[in-house]
């Protein structure tokens, strides 16, 4: 008998391996924390080694899971199931950060920021929220649903991305999509990274009926 406290393997054992995920028949999609994917720029934590936050490798232009805190590299293969124009609620970076949630309309993000104890500590910002499933390159896997969240100059990238994709028909999940990192400069004259979407194809149909199943969860 080991003495061992769990199987540290990153791969399930095959004795845990029977199907359908039992004793989660009652957790749907409401009781899950999605994901979300940040577009790591030089102000962000993550890329400071002097921050608690600092991630080993990190750098500028990266992608990273904001859940388990993945580095996915500069550039993506999604497909985007579904797409929400909301009103994302965040707490100042300088005074601990975080998510407090997402809104319809500025109204209910300004009530849920006045309820808080310290109100001026929050900031509020039209958002175009993408969920997505991201294609690995190298396994031709899917991922779990992610969100990725583009607000002030990315609303115009997401606005193109809808368009394109309203152009060719068909449903929303019906294509692939590869997303890279790209510098830009402000009005200022000022660099940060932002991005750039381009049609790769029509997903395999495999792909397509898995991010059917996702769409059919969370519509």
């Amino acid at each position: 008998m080991s003495t061992d406290l769990a199987t540290t393997s990153t791969a399930m054992p095959a004795y845990a391996s029977k199907g359908p995920s039992r004793g989660n028949e009652n957790v749907s999609a409401e009781h899950l924390t999605i994901p979300r994917i940040k577009l790591l720029q030089k102000m962000s934590d993550e890329v400071d080694r002097h921050h608690a936050n600092f991630i080993e490798g990190a750098k500028d232009g990266d992608f990273m899971n904001s859940l388990t805190r993945e580095i996915l590299g500069t550039e993506l293969y999604v497909i985007s199931i579904t797409f929400k124009d909301e009103y994302v609620v965040w707490k100042d970076r300088k005074k601990g950060g975080g998510f407090l949630g997402s809104f319809r309309t500025e109204a209910e993000a300004r009530t849920a920021i006045d309820a808080q104890d310290a109100p001026e500590d929050f900031a509020t910002n039209q958002t175009h929220s993408h969920i997505l499933v991201i294609k690995d390159v190298k396994t031709g896997g899917l991922s779990k649903p992610v969100i990725m969240d583009f607000t002030s100059s990315k609303l115009r990238v997401s606005r193109n991305w809808n368009s394109q994709i309203n152009i060719r028909g068909g449903d929303r999940f019906a294509s692939l999509w590869k997303l890279e990192s790209v510098p830009v400069k402000n009005k200022k004259g000022d660099a940060f990274m932002n991005l750039e979407i381009g049609f790769v194809g029509w997903a395999q149909e495999d792909d397509y009926k898995k991010a059917e199943t996702y769409y059919e969860q969370m519509k």
